[in-house]
Formats: structure tokens, sequence, C-alpha cells
């Protein structure tokens, strides 16, 4: 064997080449994988398995629970650490990859970077059909895994040893890649896992990536510059992207210089801090009226690293004839809504701006300054809504017989945006929350104020279910030595809690505080606000919302894993537990018994389109379309069929 040569099998190719991979930023190296993540099961464990546990490497093994769940925890911890850092998750094949596919999705849609390595059949197909093998008899190259493909920024089956080198080099192009980064899928049939080749040593050693910052073209920075210019009122989305470039104080000078507020998505939450005199809040249909107003009024809108989705948009109705500036290190994203294209870094982009945009300062005088004083107050009454059977109806704005129903079985007795007013005020400034789905990111979005950098992890581009608990783990082990805590709703923590368990064999203190207000009450929303009777959306028994509520011990249930467990139905109570927690060394779940129906609700300019019937049945539902049909346009007006007198209203 040649000396440029190393014999050794795929699966220990995989692992040396994993444990000398590193990226540099602005010169700052660091190790790009230190840990991977798996549950062991045929297809996987005799080998990268094997390799994991037998070969000379220094990669720390984490035991997932559920494959999904073990992939959530590497996509929170990539985002954690800026896209600088990940953990490969490697499954078995059939279910145990199956599991991934929706955290697959989950990375792709917010651009985070997941490395993914499940099981697959044998390439040689001698045994077919092994177990969990899926067998279609018009193309019998489809396994499993093919399900990555829609879901993933590169995908790859390794049938030969040679196809190793080029597959694990595109890996890392699009991992580190910030236009492109997402998840990446390299299929592992158990057979070649174990075969043995020929490598040429260079692959396996010290690689550095270079995350670039790109910048955009004179052409495309000349029309940026006319386009801001000639605007008045202009006003800056800070997306995910801002983030990631780590542009935030260059932000915050851009502002200052110019007199520019912000408003900021749920990913890019935390890039600077809501003690600015320009922060405006969230943005959108979970955004606040202070956000909206000045967007809707703003003649400029300048994006920053943000992919326009419909709820930062309020689906293409919050910006009016506003002129759109989009910087992005994605051309497609750059493009949307027929923005003027800047393809380039955050911040990279700004800092040339600034010298082209000497002398420029906007007409703003109080406007901006109104809106957020009247958004203080706001949540001032948000924080201290207290529960009387006077003031539910006027606070909910639906029905009192949930709230009375929930609150005779369990004893609930705070409401939500008190208990998330409490939980900020007795929190460290430093610790970092997470959440993902249900109405808590609405509610978090409008009210959660961030003084310390990236301590805001919220999965919203996909609302993942699921995510949230798992997700802490990944902070925490991003960020040892800040407290994180996991804002998640009972119809998440049901659906997916298992490495929970990991958290308490890992030694990871995280702190969940589960929302506990009787089933899916984000959707309950939904459905009964567009006149749709309440229909498996509670967690009564039965389907049917007519029955008693289910009154579940969460706290128990976190006891039983080993965890320190809290249940509180009163504020007092969450002030207690909130402060003892801090005191405990084990993960901690507090158990937090909120009224149903008692988190925000949208502000002005958050529209958001949804499916909506259009024969109605009742008057809510007459309402429902009405809305809709004054902000869909045309187009969708010519799709009505039906007689109705919904078109005289509007």
């Amino acid at each position: 064997m040649s000396e440029k040569r190393m014999r050794i099998t795929v699966g220990e190719a995989i692992v040396k080449f994993l444990d000398n991979q590193y990226v540099t930023l602005d010169g700052v190296e660091e190790k790009f994988v230190e840990g991977v993540f798996t549950v062991f099961g045929h297809g996987c464990v005799l080998g990268i398995g094997e390799a994991l546990a037998m070969a000379e490497h220094t990669l720390k093994i984490y035991q997932g629970k559920n494959e999904q769940g073990m992939a959530h925890v590497a996509i929170a911890y990539a985002k954690q650490n800026n896209r600088k850092k990940i953990i490969p998750c490697i499954s078995s094949i059939g279910p145990g990859a199956a599991n991934m596919v929706t955290a697959a999705a989950t990375a792709t849609v917010n651009n985070i970077p997941l490395l993914l390595f499940p099981g697959d059949s044998f390439s040689t197909r001698r045994p077919d059909p092994v177990l969990q093998q899926i067998e279609q008899n018009y193309d019998l190259n489809i396994t499993t895994n093919d399900a990555f493909k829609p879901v993933t920024k590169f995908f790859d089956r390794i049938t030969r040893p040679e196809m190793l080198e080029t597959a694990l080099l595109n890996a890392m192009r699009v991992l580190t890649d910030p236009a492109e980064t997402g998840a990446v899928c390299i299929a592992l049939p158990q057979d070649v896992q174990a075969e043995v080749y020929n490598f040429p040593k260079y692959l396996f050693e010290k690689r550095v990536h270079r995350i670039e910052r790109p910048v955009p073209s004179i052409e495309q920075m000349e029309e940026a510059v006319s386009a801001i210019a000639r605007s008045r009122y202009p006003m800056i989305i800070v997306g995910g992207g801002a983030r990631y470039s780590e542009a935030g104080r260059t932000i915050a000078e851009f502002c200052d210089r110019h007199n520019i507020p912000f408003a900021e998505t749920q990913a890019g939450k935390s890039t600077l801090p809501s003690a600015s005199k320009y922060y405006l809040g969230g943005l959108g249909v979970t955004g606040n009226s202070c956000a909206n107003v000045i967007a809707m009024r703003s003649d400029c809108i300048i994006a920053l690293g943000t992919r326009l989705s419909d709820f930062t948009t309020a689906s293409k109705t919050l910006f009016h004839d506003a002129s759109i500036v989009s910087i992005n290190t994605s051309k497609f994203h750059s493009k949307k809504m027929n923005a003027v294209s800047v393809v380039g870094d955050v911040k990279a982009t700004l800092l040339q701006l600034k010298s082209r945009l000497t002398g420029y300062y906007t007409y703003y005088q109080d406007e901006y300054k109104t809106s957020q004083m009247e958004w203080k107050a706001e949540m001032r009454r948000l924080k201290s809504i207290h529960y009387s059977k006077e003031l539910v109806p006027e606070v909910l704005n639906m029905t009192k017989t949930t709230v009375e129903d929930f609150r005779s079985v369990t004893g609930a007795g705070i409401c939500q945006t008190t208990a998330i007013g409490i939980i900020r005020d007795s929190i460290a400034t430093d610790a970092i929350i997470i959440g993902a789905s249900g109405s808590l990111p609405g509610c978090l979005q409008r009210m959660w104020e961030t003084d310390y950098p990236n301590s805001y992890n919220m999965e919203y581009g996909y609302s993942c279910m699921g995510h949230e608990i798992s997700g802490a783990l990944g902070c925490k082990i991003a960020s040892p030595h800040q407290e994180v805590y996991a804002m998640v709703g009972d119809g998440s923590y049901l659906m997916l809690h298992s490495e929970l368990v990991t958290a308490v064999q890992e030694g990871k203190k995280i702190n969940v505080l589960l929302f506990d207000n009787g089933g899916f009450g984000c959707i309950n929303n939904l459905q009964m606000g567009k006149g749709i009777d309440s229909l498996a959306t509670e967690f009564r028994y039965g389907a049917k919302a007519k029955t008693k509520f289910l009154n579940i011990d969460y706290a128990a249930n976190a006891r039983a894993y080993g965890c320190k467990g809290y249940t509180v139905k009163t504020e007092q109570e969450l002030k207690e537990a909130l402060e003892s927690a801090k005191a405990d060394t084990c993960p901690v779940l507090i158990d937090i018994k909120v009224l149903p129906k008692t988190m925000t609700d949208g502000y002005e300019g958050g529209f958001w389109q949804v499916g909506c019937n259009f024969m109605p049945r009742n008057k809510k539902q007459e309402q429902a379309l009405a809305e809709q049909l004054h902000y869909v346009g045309d187009r969708d007006l010519m799709q009505i069929s039906v007689e109705t007198d919904i078109n005289k209203k509007i």
C-alpha cells in the first residue's frame, strides 16, 4: 500500500474525516464537529457504529432516544453556535431513518446545517429484502432514504467506497455555505459501511472550510443606495441571516447613523438588544402593533437576511406600496417580492452601504417613538392580566366555557401572558429560551425582550412541534454556562419529549416550562375563530369538546425520568418555582397550568391567509371569508362559484 493511502473501512473513514473538519470566519478558527448523535440499530451499529466504538477519534458520542429528537438537538445546537458547529446524526435503516425526515425539513427550511447518515439497504441486494426494507416493484433502487431528497440541500447514497470522498467534500461544501446550507443526507448501505478501501490520506488531514462573506456587485449596490436614498421613512427587518452574519453592532451603527427603526423576525430576534431606541419588536402575523404600524407606513423596507415568509409579510399585505431592498447571501431569497436584489453577507454589505449613504437621514420625528410608547402600555396590560369570571369574556373574545371547564378540573389560575411576564422578570438576562410551535411563538415574538446576544432560539420556519425540548438540550450543549428554558405547550410536549431522558443521562440541566392549556390551544383558536366547532383540538375525553378535560400530571412524568418537577397554578407558585429551580442541578420541568384562551391575539397589520370555507355555514365563517376576500385580491374572488352576499360586504 502506498504511503499516501490508508486502508480502513468506510465507517472508520467517515469518523476520521468528521474528526478533522474545521471552519473559519473572520480569521477565527473553530472545530466544526465535536460529537455525533446516534440511535443504534441494524444498519449502523455494525458498520459506522463499530468505528465509533473501536477506532481512534476524539468525537463525543451522544445516545439519542428518538431519531427525530436527536436531529432536533443538532439543529438547535448548530443555530446556537451561529452555524459554525454541527452534530452529525446516525441512524439505522427503515423507520430509524424515516424518523429524521421531519428534522431534515426543519433544518432546510431554516437554513441550519444538519448532517445525517441514515443506514440503508444492502448495495449488493444479495439478501433482499432485508428487515425494514421498503420494496417498490417499479424501481428497485428506491429505499426509505429517497424520502430525504425533497427536504435536503444535498443527497448521496454510497454504493461503493470510492464514492465517499466526493460525497463528504460536497457535504461540507453545502453545510458551510451561508446561502445553501440546510440538511445534508449521505445514505450508507449497511454492507458498504464495513467494506475496506485504500483511501487517500489527505482526506483525513485537518481541513479548514472558510465561511465567506460575499459582497454584492457595484450595480446591486448602486440600486440599493438609490432606493434607500429616495425613501423618507424606511424600516429595517432583522432576519436570521443578520444573526448568523454576526451583524448586530453593524446594524445598530447603521440605524443610529441614518435614524432608521428596526423590527425583527423570529430567527432574527436577539441579534440586537431590545433596549435600543430604534427597536420596534416582532413583525408580521405574530408581530406587535408597534412594528406593524410602522411597517404599513414605511416607504422602503430594508430586509436583512430574511426569507420574507408569510408570517413576516402578513401574507404579503403588510408593506403596501413600499419598495423593498433585500440583502441576502441567497439570490433566491433576495429576489422575492420584486425586491432590489442585493446578494451579499449582511455585515459586509452594510459596511459598504455606510460609505455610500453619506449624509442620508430619514424624516422620522416622533412617529416610531409614539408607537413604541403605545406598545409599552400594551405590554404592561398583557403582563398584569389576572383571572376573574368577569374578565374572561373580554380578554378571550371567544367562549367562557372552555376556560371554566379547564379550571374546574385542573385548578388553573394563571393567564399565559402574565406567566410570560413573570418568567421574563425572574430568569437571568443571559438565559436562552427556545420554542417552536403553538401559541407561544406568537406571545414570545411580541412580548419577549432580549438584551443578551443570541439568547432567543426559536424554530418557526417549519413550526415543528416536538422541537422544543430536544432543542433545549442542543442549546445547553452549545452554551453550557447559560441557563436554557424550553417554552413548550402540552400538545408539543406529548408529541416528542424523549430527549429529556438524554439530558438526565448527560447531566445537562435544562428547564422545561410547560404551558398546559388543555390541548392544541393555538389550533383550537384558529378552528373556533373561523366559525368551526371545536373538534379534536382539546384534551378532553373523546374528540368533541363537551366532556371533561384530562388532568395530566406532567411534573410527575418528569420526576419519573429523574428530573425535578414542579406544578404551579398561581402566579405566586410560578415565581417560587422559578426561583427554586435556579438552585437545582438536574433537568427541571415546571408544569404551568395556564388558562386556555389567555395568549396574545393578533394586532393591526397581522393578517394571515389561511383556508376558508367559501360556502359559509354561520356568521363567524362569513366574517372570516369577508376578511380573506378583502385582502387576497381579484384573482381569488374569481374562484368563488357559490351565491353569497359576501361580495356586497367588502
